[in-house]
């Protein structure tokens, strides 16, 4: 028996040195003697297969069979982790492809999309001195010393998933083919920009579009899709000297993702200012518009342009507003149980006014549009005014502001008061006609939440004093203020415990000073892996301070009210600062102190 598994083993080892594509019954071979898997499950997997079609690579038709590892973690064996494991197994090393890491114009002009496809291997990283090729196909070499005396450098292999390896072949060469053919036209044409108001006007007048005209169309398509699929908040287009700069926000950190030829990036910003209404002539003066698009899967998203002059061009942000933040709920936004029954003992009010506070971007449109869409019953009327409408919500009758016709928030707050709301969201509140109106609808029976840009809650009692509202209207339709931030949190697939070392308790300490907070014994640290890009941190979360107003606290506002005695009171009556809310998710292992003393103020400074 011996003697026979020597003899298998030789023959398997022959077999991985002959040039030949990795097949299903060797792979699961593979798996049987590493233990991932029992002979059992390989041999029916073998029979179910046996009068199908092998097109699908081996590595795919095991993933499909949601399959456990027999050997301790017991992890899933999906794509990614077959894939490595198997890297591993012949002695190269595991990449993950992530396309924001990638420069499209350099790996695509190694060789041509044919090739690619016909070996299913994919350039990834170009050098002075080596090319990294990605492939499936351990056992696949021919290829290899066809390229390496025409590149004149070393190259080396990585193993990636054929799924990604298949879907990159296509965007990348694509992309590329599209960039580069677009910018050859430009520059024989009369002027970028000219050529596509061409197309905008043959597209008015439903004429067939040119090849050229289809490049932009399909970067621009490209680029959407690309950035819902890397989960993006915003898109950057930013004109430089000699370049376009293409840039994703993603959990709050700027991204570069491409660059583009001048020409090929002003014909990209017409394109998306024709399709946002936008004045596509004006370049002079900001411009803001709105764009309804769906992802791959068929799911609806918004985005909201701006346009900005600069001295090299126009630069453009898009927006995206994800429709599904509308429905996600309190715990995934970040919220306690104690925030939230602090938060929903405010909201349950029939009338008065609550304000969230914060700086930009700290996530006050989607806890208000979360809260809005719970409130919003068959039995209510729900109206806001916007500057401008964020997310278009069928439950909600919003109205944007017009600065052009004068129609600002008061104004829309006054109209709205016609049209018998039960519940006004303001967009912001920004001056004294605004705050008068928002105390006007309270004080008539409706319940108001607006936003207000202050340090923390307790600052908007005197930032509302400051605008000259008198201390007895505050009193009477104030129902309280939560201030908020969003942190980054850590990557749960690499994110590991380490006990809190001296400098990392003197950072506790002085984050939670002067209220007093144990010390935990343990907190996560980033690391960095492929899902998180390397970063060590995966998504956002909010941390909150709820000041709920009391007799108490009514008794300090008055026209000379002093913040300090405000802030101390609310905190005896519950109210857990900014830094204390950092600190339990620091404590929970949701983020780092480092990310907490980022975002939240010191008291000193609130």
């Amino acid at each position: 028996m011996k003697q026979e598994s020597v003899k298998q083993g030789g023959a398997m080892q022959q077999e991985e040195r002959r040039e030949h594509k990795l097949r299903l019954v060797e792979l699961l071979d593979m798996l049987v003697s590493g233990g991932m898997i029992s002979r059992e499950m390989a041999d029916a997997l073998v029979a179910a297969k046996r009068s199908q079609r092998q097109d699908t690579h081996p590595l795919v038709t095991i993933s499909e069979q949601n399959w456990k590892s027999l050997v301790a973690p017991h992890r899933l064996l999906t794509i990614d982790v077959l894939t490595e494991w198997l890297a591993a197994r012949v002695g190269l090393e595991y990449f993950r492809i992530d396309p924001l890491k990638i420069d499209f114009s350099a790996v695509t002009d190694i060789m041509s999309s044919d090739y690619a496809t016909r070996f299913g291997i994919l350039p990834v990283l170009v050098t002075a001195h080596e090319v990294v090729i990605a492939t499936a196909e351990p056992y696949l070499r021919e290829w290899e010393s066809v390229l390496k005396p025409i590149l004149r450098k070393e190259i080396r292999r990585v193993m990636a998933p054929p799924s990604d390896i298949s879907r990159f072949i296509v965007e990348f060469f694509n992309l590329a083919l599209s960039v580069k053919s677009a910018s050859k036209t430009n520059r024989t044409g009369t002027s970028g920009l000219a050529s596509f108001e061409q197309l905008v006007e043959m597209g008015k007048s439903n004429r067939q579009f040119d090849a050229n005209d289809q490049n932009i169309v399909h970067i621009v398509d490209w680029l959407w899709q690309y950035a819902f699929g890397q989960g993006a908040s915003d898109i950057h287009i930013e004109p430089r000297l000699e370049l376009g700069i293409v840039r994703f926000r993603i959990a709050g950190v700027l991204h570069q993702v491409y660059q583009v030829p001048m020409s090929v990036m002003v014909a990209m910003t017409s394109r998306i200012k024709v399709l946002g209404r936008m004045d596509l002539v004006e370049k002079r003066r900001p411009q803001d518009g709105r764009i309804k698009t769906r992802t791959a899967d068929g799911l609806e998203i918004e985005l909201r342009l701006s346009t900005l002059p600069t001295a090299f061009g126009e630069k453009l942000v898009m927006r995206i507003f994800d429709p599904d933040v509308l429905v996600r709920d309190f715990a995934e936004l970040g919220f306690s149980d104690e925030d939230l029954a602090r938060w929903q003992q405010m909201t349950a009010r029939p009338n008065g006014i609550i304000l969230v506070t914060g700086p930009t971007g700290s996530g006050k449109t989607t806890t208000l549009y979360s809260t809005l869409k719970q409130l919003a019953t068959s039995e209510v009327n729900v109206c806001t005014i916007e500057d401008p409408i964020e997310m278009v919500e069928p439950a909600f009758n919003q109205m944007q502001v017009q600065h052009a016709i004068e129609l600002g928030f008061a104004d829309g707050v006054r109209a709205l008061m016609r049209q018998d709301p039960d519940i006004i969201m303001i967009g912001e509140i920004r001056d004294l006609q605004t705050a008068d109106m928002a105390i006007q609808a309270a004080l008539t029976g409706h319940l108001v939440l607006s936003t207000l840009h202050t340090n923390d809650a307790p600052a908007a009692i005197t930032r509302l004093l400051d605008l000259g509202v008198p201390s007895y209207m505050l009193n009477a339709t104030l129902l309280g203020v939560m201030g908020q931030r969003l942190v980054r949190t850590l990557c749960p697939h690499c994110k590991k415990p380490a006990p809190m070392q001296e400098d990392e308790a003197e950072q506790w300490d002085t984050l939670v000073s002067p209220w007093k907070s144990k010390r935990p014994a343990q907190i996560h640290q980033p690391v960095g892996c492929l899902e998180c890009r390397m970063t060590g941190y995966k998504g956002r979360v909010g941390i909150y301070e709820i000041l709920l107003m009391s007799p108490e606290l009514r008794k300090l506002v008055n026209p000379t009210a002093d913040i300090a005695p405000i802030r101390d009171q609310a905190a005896r009556e519950g109210m857990r600062p900014l830094r204390i809310s950092g600190a339990m998710k620091v404590a929970a292992g949701l983020t780092t102190l480092e990310e907490v003393v980022k975002v939240a103020p010191p008291a000193n400074q609130m």
